[in-house]
């Protein structure tokens, strides 16, 4: 029983140390889902790469400018 309660607190603990994510943001009809891993915060990362790049977010540059922060598309 200790066992199993020591192992249950290391699953635990080590499910919440990782740092992914995985945001579905709908825009319009379509859903892009996108997945990072220690990047910076999406909402922010998503309105400066509009701002930067004044595209959507299908578009090449869009991409790439998540990327820099750390997101990736699915």
């Amino acid at each position: 029983m200790k066992r199993l309660l020591i192992l249950t607190a290391v699953s635990a603990a080590a499910l919440g140390a990782s740092a992914c994510v995985t945001i579905i943001d709908a825009d319009g009809h379509d859903a892009v889902a996108w997945s990072g891993e220690n990047a910076q915060p999406f909402d922010s990362a998503r309105s400066e790469c509009r701002a930067q790049t004044r595209q959507g977010q299908r578009s090449d540059a869009f991409r790439d400018c998540m990327a820099d922060k750390g997101w990736t598309r699915n």
